[in-house]
């Protein structure tokens, strides 16, 4: 069995699993913890366009079991902050970053970092943008926290500089005790190590639990 057979195997049992404990005849069971509901699905980021397609039709599956599912796209509010620096926003940065490459590589990464990091980093980050949007989608289903399901997703688009992690940090406690799903395009690295985009470094400040 070649590798990307054995990841995609592992990819479609680790949803069924997740969509199992989700709908745990006690309610969800994502977590051992019981005001602790988080997990991570992680993916091999090849496999971006498969992971969107089960996660479609495991929400659309939930719905019909009468859930609500949010989706949100990180890469959706990173874009919003950027764009509410003025109109062009988006464009200038993308034109000097390619200027600054031409003269090295590293100029072009030091001048997104500082364009992107402040959007990213911190309470007030990509986090406060999340709370609300949960807070929101809450307020629909007010007695339903155990049927209401919010899934993060698009979170390579941040590549190389968000931390997941620092993300569910910011933001326990913050979530009405629903069920929170990030989606994590990288490697697991022993029983809690995860390499975001099998790029970075292991990074074991986790408490929820991993899929697969």
């Amino acid at each position: 069995m070649t590798d990307s057979a054995f990841s995609h195997t592992l990819l479609d049992e680790g949803v069924a699993a997740l969509k199992r404990d989700l709908l745990s005849e006690g309610g969800p069971q994502i977590s051992t913890m019981r005001n602790y509901r988080f997990a991570i699905l992680v993916y091999k980021p090849a496999d971006e366009f498969k992971v969107r397609r089960l996660i479609r039709t495991m929400s659309d599956e939930l719905r019909a079991e009468g859930w609500g599912v949010l989706s949100i796209s990180l890469h959706s509010i990173l874009l919003d902050r950027v764009r509410s620096g003025g109109p062009g926003a988006v464009e200038a940065i993308v034109a000097r970053e390619r200027r600054l490459f031409a003269k090295g590589p590293d100029r072009a990464l030091e001048y997104l970092q500082q364009q992107i990091v402040p959007h990213i980093e911190g309470p007030d980050g990509i986090a406060a943008d999340v709370v609300r949007k949960i807070d929101e989608f809450a307020d629909q289903y007010p007695e339903r926290a155990d049927k209401t399901l919010v899934l993060v997703g698009r979170s390579g688009a941040l590549y190389p500089f968000f931390r997941s992690s620092a993300l569910l940090k910011h933001i326990d406690g913050k979530t009405r005790n629903i069920p929170v799903v990030l989606l994590y395009p990288g490697e697991r690295r022993d029983t809690t190590g995860l390499s975001f985009m099998g790029e970075l470094p292991a990074d074991r400040d986790y408490r929820p639990r991993i899929y697969p």
